[in-house]
């Protein structure tokens, strides 16, 4: 049963936007498991909130797999969906994750380039080195933040917004995300989550024209928040 939205949950809004610190395990959008997603949450949110008796408006900008925590957007209006919608398209916001990997990268920084595609049946990417009819460009850069307890640390900047396109990169090089069984690492996690965490957005507002950058805390469950001391390396 997945907790409702509260205020605690909720890193920043405006008339137009709203940014949600999403919790590991719930689902942006329906899906035919029938758990409620995410959007409904907010939507209920925002109903109460400004006692709304035809419900709120809630677009969904992008989305974050279900086993993913962290920064996700939403759109409080049909102008505001729209321009949110076209600069993530344009690829005009800036995305920072944190993931958290059981191998050491061979180098501490770097860029990974490939092409991917998408195996529907079993619901996973698949990594190939060269372009081909059904494959997608994908782009990210890392770079390790540090060592804790055998467990490192990487901050990852996604150049592109692919399905899985972290996970399934990462994977490539060896370093499978803690938890993502999907994707190679040993144990999958009970509670539906991997070590990956939407940390920042930057972009600016595409109504008020002002530059944002937004920050979701790390989640609170006796393994994360252990690497906060690597924040504001």
């Amino acid at each position: 049963m997945n907790m409702p939205i509260s205020d605690s949950d909720i890193i920043y809004e405006d008339n137009h936007l709203l940014a949600v610190n999403k919790r590991a395990g719930y689902l942006v959008q329906a899906d035919p498991g029938g758990d409620e997603p995410l959007e409904d949450m907010v939507n209920k949110y925002l109903t109460k909130k400004y006692s709304k008796p035809n419900g709120a408006f809630v677009g969904v900008v992008h989305r974050l797999d279900r086993p993913v925590s962290g920064l996700i957007l939403f759109a409080k209006t049909s102008k505001g969906l729209e321009r949110m919608q076209q600069l993530f398209k344009d690829r005009e916001i800036q995305k920072t994750y944190w993931a958290v990997v059981r191998n050491p990268p061979e180098q501490p920084e770097a860029k990974l380039v490939h092409w991917l595609s998408r195996d529907r049946t079993q619901n996973v990417t698949k990594v190939h080195r060269e372009a081909a009819d059904g494959r997608v460009y994908a782009e990210l850069d890392y770079r390790l933040l540090g060592e804790l307890d055998g467990y490192y640390l990487l901050e990852v900047y996604p150049l592109t917004g692919r399905t899985h396109q972290i996970r399934a990169q990462l994977a490539s090089m060896g370093c499978p995300i803690v938890g993502d069984h999907k994707y190679g690492y040993p144990r999958g996690s009970l509670r539906r989550s991997i070590c990956l965490h939407a940390k920042k957005l930057s972009f600016v507002h595409p109504i008020k024209k002002e530059p944002i950058v937004l920050f979701a805390r790390l989640p609170k469950d006796g393994f994360w928040d252990r690497f906060e001391v690597f924040d504001g390396e």
